[in-house]
C-alpha cells in the first residue's frame, strides 16, 4: 500500500493494470477541443443579394434566376436548396514547368444538382485533392443553373421535330439514335 494511507484508501486509488499491482494509466481524461471545420459558422452574407434573402424578401430561386441575379455567394445555393447531390466527374493533375522542376496541381471537375431542375458545374485547381473537390463543390454552387424539362410538341416520339422543307422535299429533323456516334449528350 500507499504510507499514510488505510488499507481501503490505498485499494480505492491502485486500480488493477495490466501488469498486476502496477496502476492503470490515463485517468480523467480532458474534453476533447472542438475541431475549427466541425463548427459551422453563421453566415454573415456580404452581397446585397445575400442580405436580401437572409431578410427572407426573396422567396425561392426561380426569382434570382428570373431577374438573372449573379449569385456570388454559395450559401444562397446551401439556403434555398439544402439537400444536393454531388457527384465527383474527373480529377485530373496539370504541371507546370518551374526552374526546379514540375509543380503539380490537382484540377477537380464536380457535377450537383437536386433532381428538380437545378445542376451546376464546377472546376478548380488545388495543390491537394481535397481542397480542389471542396472548391469544385463551391463553384458548382455559385454556377447552380435552371434546367427546363418536357417536350416542345405533343409528339412524344422525339423531342423537337419541326417540319423542314428544302426546294421540293419535305422533311422532319429528327435527333439521332442515342447509340448514333453523332449523338452528342
Amino acid at each position: 500500500g500507499i504510507p499514510g494511507m488505510s488499507e481501503q484508501q490505498s485499494q480505492q486509488t491502485q486500480r488493477p493494470g495490466r501488469f498486476g499491482d502496477r496502476p492503470a494509466r490515463g485517468g480523467e481524461r480532458r474534453p476533447r477541443r472542438e475541431n475549427p471545420k466541425d463548427r459551422k459558422e453563421e453566415w454573415i452574407p456580404a452581397t446585397k443579394l445575400g442580405r436580401l434573402v437572409k431578410a427572407g424578401l426573396v422567396d425561392s430561386l426561380e426569382t434570382i434566376f428570373l431577374f438573372s441575379m449573379p449569385v456570388k455567394e454559395f450559401q444562397i445555393i446551401d439556403y434555398f436548396l439544402p439537400d444536393l447531390k454531388e457527384e465527383v466527374l474527373k480529377i485530373q493533375s496539370v504541371q507546370k514547368q518551374t526552374k526546379a522542376g514540375q509543380r503539380t496541381r490537382f484540377k477537380a471537375f464536380v457535377i450537383l444538382g437536386d433532381s428538380n431542375g437545378h445542376v451546376g458545374l464546377g472546376v478548380k485547381v488545388a495543390k491537394e485533392v481535397a481542397t480542389s473537390i471542396r472548391g469544385a463543390v463551391t463553384m458548382a454552387k455559385i454556377n447552380m443553373i435552371p434546367v427546363r424539362r418536357g417536350y416542345a410538341f405533343k409528339d412524344m416520339r422525339a423531342p423537337h421535330c419541326p417540319l423542314q422543307a428544302h426546294r421540293q422535299g419535305r422533311f422532319r429533323l429528327r435527333p439521332p439514335h442515342p447509340r448514333s456516334p453523332r449523338y452528342r449528350y
